[in-house]
């Protein structure tokens, strides 16, 4: 898979830095979407999210890798459809440093008790910006 992180113009870096939420897009056992708000950071040409291990969408991505990832702007739409890895343990520190920088979040905390985080990584295959495929 190529790296398209050079192909991306500087205002969808800008608020692929900045903005806060992402939609991401899971496919269900049956098939049908699951959508879902998250917090992320796009990082190294990848996307980064924190989840809960035995969230629907982690529970999806066991079984079906691929994704889509859209900001929330409609008018300016930055689109992303990947593959899904799950990291279970040895978080980055880059990545656990950006999402505190970005959020003041320590992502790979429990969030109850007997929880387990893991982080998705994603990789892009397509780009679909201002409603041209790239």
């Amino acid at each position: 898979m190529s790296d398209l992180v050079n192909e991306l113009g500087p205002a969808v870096r800008l608020r692929l830095a900045e903005e806060k939420n992402v939609w991401l897009c899971t496919v269900r056992p049956d098939g049908s979407a699951h959508v879902t708000p998250v917090w992320f950071v796009y990082q190294s040409s990848r996307w980064w999210i924190g989840s809960d291990h035995s969230s629907v969408k982690v529970r999806n991505i066991r079984k079906e890798p691929r994704v889509s990832l859209a900001l929330e702007d409609g008018r300016f739409p930055v689109v992303a459809e990947g593959e899904a890895a799950l990291i279970r343990d040895g978080f980055p520190r880059q990545i656990l440093t950006a999402f505190e920088q970005k959020y003041g979040w320590d992502v790979s905390a429990p969030t109850r008790s007997g929880s387990k985080r893991v982080l998705l990584k994603v990789h892009v295959r397509r780009w679909l910006l201002a409603g041209a495929a790239q």
